[in-house]
Order: C-alpha cells, then structure tokens, then sequence
C-alpha cells in the first residue's frame, strides 16, 4: 500500500451523514465514501449514480476513504489502489442506525436487481 499523506485534508469534515447529490435528488446508495480532500460524502461505484468518483474527477480530489462503520481504508483513484493515510476529523462513518443500503425510506424494494445482482 502506498502512503498517500498529498491531496489529504486531515481536518476536513464530513459534508453530512450520507451522498450529498442522491440526498439533492431523492436517490439512494449501497455504501458511502468521504473525499479525503474535502469531506464530500458521495456514493460508491457498486452503487447507481457513483457520486464519490465523479466528485475525483471533477474537483481533481482523487483519494478517498470509506465512510462505512468499521472501515477506515483509503482508495486513491489514481493509483487505481489502496492507500494508507491519516487519521481523518470525525464523524469516521455515517450513523451507525443508517442501514446499508440506505437511507432508510429510499431504497427500493427490488434494489439487488438495480445493481445487477
């Protein structure tokens, strides 16, 4: 793994409890990222709308880490890999009661199907 401490804003907050652009929208999501730079919570590419890789590219912010409970990994786009990094300003993850996917009310009922599996 690669240390990857350039483009991190350690004290960087987390712009909310869940996908910033699926909130705007009435969408929903499988599981949450947080841009290392700026805190953007966007969704993962397992996800329909793969807000947290479109957020990479269009603000040139490439590293992310999970947003998940008990995930605490690092993903660099452009390393197309895992990193390590720092320790990022809390919360760590969206709230616990969120389920996954989520949120709660938005998820569709035929939402494996959706993803393709």
């Amino acid at each position: 793994m690669a240390s990857i401490e350039h483009g991190i804003d350690p004290g960087a907050t987390p712009s909310g409890a869940g996908c910033v652009e699926c909130d705007a929208t009435g969408s929903w999501w499988l599981h949450l990222r947080r841009c290392a730079a700026c805190g953007h919570i966007g969704c993962c590419n397992d996800s329909l709308n793969r807000h947290a890789a479109a957020h990479a590219v269009l603000a040139n912010h490439p590293i992310i880490q999970s947003f998940e409970p008990g995930e605490d990994w690092f993903w660099s786009y452009d390393l197309n890999a895992f990193a390590h990094g720092p320790r990022l300003a809390d919360p760590q993850h969206h709230p616990a009661s969120q389920p996954v996917p989520g949120p709660a009310g938005r998820v569709p009922a035929d939402w494996r199907d959706q993803l393709g599996g």
